[in-house]
């Protein structure tokens, strides 16, 4: 029983090419290596002349993985004119009686079809030589030439050339040549293994930046610190100061407590080396959260917006008391060398308290304009992807998924024939 569709992969186009006896036609937006050196070899048997290509010879074409530069190069160098077809996406091979439209698979998304994995279908007598004869000039001479009655043959002349083809230059093939050496196609193999994983996962990244204005210090000008001081302010006062105190209303903590969870519910950690990933189903509940987070990191800022600066004045204005008197009682020669009294006043040692202060002590807009929710994605690696405890890993984090299947799709995926 003859099948009307059927599985064509390289290998199967190349045994009906190298069966040729009259002519052979191949005709898609690439050609792989070993259907090529099938075109060679009829070439040589019956004549560079009965041996006709079609392709869309582009970069692009290639690096979807269509076919290889190499291919188109092994032919030109055996005298086959491989004529460049822009935009081609179906297939034909076409020799003697036998022909079938197929469609090519680009090997950057998936392999070559195997079982019953049906990507072509048989063409009648007919229908090949119509192919033929609308496919290009030669072409359609090859398909006079075979035609079986002079009413066939004036049928044939009639028609209408379709896919517009001219011969790749060598000026065309060396700049497409340089552009796949300049920058390397994907490895097909590792490409479609980082896609199974990819279909699930993505790394992300959640960094609350700005926010902890509690953690902030200040470094006490030296001047300062060369007066001494006792032990009132000695929980904020050292050689650092707190800003505000730790645990007031102008806190983050809350705020960085509610990232937290949103982190330990939406994105585990693989490891310390690989960082957090989050499941691309639950990536919508991750984005809805860090929406709502980043309303209440505005409400926050406004508050601290309010209320900081009052709280700076005042941490501001404590030191200054803390000191007042000691610079009076011993005034620091950076003081007594600006004066022009021998001892300064409760101003004077004010005033220079302020400027020494002017130096260190930040704006509260300065401080506010730095909150932000940083949050970056990547995309999953070939090389994360072969860590030894990937996979683990990845089944501790998400228990509830099948990895074991999506890793026998991953092995798959990078099988090579």
């Amino acid at each position: 029983m003859t099948h009307l569709f059927l599985t064509l992969d390289s290998r199967r186009i190349a045994d009906l090419i190298y069966s040729a006896e009259r002519f052979a036609c191949y005709a898609g937006p690439g050609v792989q290596m070993v259907p090529a050196q099938a075109m060679v070899e009829v070439a040589g048997r019956l004549g560079v002349e009965v041996v006709t290509v079609a392709l869309d010879f582009d970069e692009r074409v290639m690096r979807m993985g269509f076919g290889e530069v190499e291919a188109v190069q092994l032919m030109r160098a055996a005298g086959i004119v491989v004529r460049h077809a822009s935009g081609l996406r179906t297939a034909l091979v076409l020799v003697d009686d036998k022909g079938y439209l197929f469609t090519p698979t680009p090997l950057y998304l998936e392999m070559e079809p195997e079982g019953q994995a049906a990507n072509a279908m048989r063409l009648s007598a007919d229908q090949l030589r119509e192919a033929l004869a609308r496919l290009s000039p030669v072409a359609k001479a090859i398909a006079i030439a075979q035609a079986r009655s002079e009413q066939e043959r004036d049928h044939l002349v009639s028609l209408p050339v379709e896919v517009g083809t001219e011969p790749v230059t060598d000026e065309q093939f060396t700049r497409v040549d340089q552009n796949l050496k300049e920058a390397p196609p994907v490895q097909f193999d590792l490409a479609r293994q980082v896609r199974v994983f990819n279909a699930y996962l993505q790394y992300v990244e959640l960094k609350l930046s700005g926010a902890a204005i509690q953690r902030h210090r200040l470094a006490i000008p030296p001047n300062i610190l060369k007066l001494g001081g006792g032990k009132d302010l000695e929980g904020r006062l050292r050689t650092t100061f707190d800003l505000i105190e730790k645990g007031g209303k102008l806190s983050s903590k809350k705020l960085e407590d509610e990232l937290n969870e949103i982190r330990k519910n939406f994105t585990p950690s693989l490891s310390r080396d690989q960082g957090r990933i989050v499941l691309k189903s639950a990536k919508p509940h991750l984005e809805s959260r860090l929406q709502n987070f980043k309303s209440k990191l505005e409400t926050h800022q406004k508050n601290v917006a309010d209320e900081l600066q009052n709280q700076l004045d005042e941490s501001r204005k404590q030191i200054v008391d803390y000191y007042l008197q000691r610079v009076i009682d011993n005034p620091p020669d950076a003081l007594l060398g600006q004066l022009l009294r021998m001892k300064p006043n409760k101003e004077d040692a004010r005033l220079w308290l302020d400027s020494e202060l002017d130096r260190v002590f930040p704006k509260a807009e300065v401080l506010i304009q730095k909150m932000q929710l940083e949050v970056r994605y990547k995309d999953v690696t070939f090389e994360t992807l072969n860590q030894p405890d990937f996979l683990e890993s990845i089944k501790a984090a998400f228990p509830r998924i099948d990895w074991d299947k999506a890793y026998a799709e991953f092995r798959a995926a990078g099988e090579l024939e």
